[in-house]
């Protein structure tokens, strides 16, 4: 599986979302950028990337993932 697949998985499952995604192997650097996010703790927020791509990490596809989520605020103070 290549970033883009992940990708459009995660557009796919998380609408008004934007997402950044690296690989090496079959691990998976993740930035997702959306108002989803807004008044979601971390926990909530990881997991509704990890419900995106639950079929694909219990398969074994993809074995790890790390992600950074952001509001788009948080994003442009990170700029």
């Amino acid at each position: 599986m290549n970033p883009e697949d992940v990708k459009a998985l995660l557009e796919a499952a998380i609408s008004d979302c934007q997402f950044q995604v690296e690989s090496q192997g079959s691990h998976f650097n993740i930035i997702a950028i959306g108002s989803i996010f807004d008044g979601k703790r971390p926990v909530q927020r990881q997991q509704a990337i990890y419900a995106a791509l639950n079929e694909k990490i219990s398969s074994g596809v993809i074995h790890a993932v790390n992600m950074k989520t952001f509001t788009p605020s948080e994003w442009d103070a990170q700029q």
